[in-house]
């Protein structure tokens, strides 16, 4: 299991730094956020040190999005977000890969997570371009 004697979300899975800890599997680690955005935020982080999503093993990734699973099922709302940022250009701010469980109590804008979501509608033979490129190296 890769760790970083330096990472924030390393320190808390080794009990280095108090978290208030929902569930501990062998691969994943749940806590509650300590900046909530509502009543119920939590983080679900792989116990393998890796900043970005690509750098985490399958079987750490399919353990966390299980535990993400029943993290939201368990808060009991409705609505909820379930997020995951790479890189600061996504608005990554600890350098481990981490999940937030939002719970989306209320359709206000005062709880739970506010987007923007700029679309626009795309051109369709660039989608298709676009996709040709990319099923080879899938």
């Amino acid at each position: 299991m890769a760790t970083d004697e330096n990472c924030l979300f390393c320190k808390i899975i080794a009990g280095q730094i108090p978290s208030v800890k929902l569930i501990e599997t062998e691969h994943s680690y749940s806590f509650l956020d300590i900046f909530p955005l509502a009543k119920g935020h939590a983080l679900v982080i792989p116990k393998y040190h890796g900043v970005k999503l690509h750098d985490i093993p399958d079987e750490y990734l399919s353990d966390t999005l299980a535990i993400a699973k029943k993290v939201a099922i368990a808060s009991g709302f409705v609505d909820y977000n379930i997020l995951q940022n790479n890189g600061r250009n996504a608005h990554q701010v600890v350098d481990h890969v981490h999940f937030h469980i939002i719970p989306k109590p209320s359709k206000s804008d005062e709880e739970g997570l506010v987007i923007g979501w700029p679309m626009k509608p795309a051109d369709q033979d660039a989608l298709k371009a676009y996709a040709e490129e990319l099923k080879p190296k899938l």
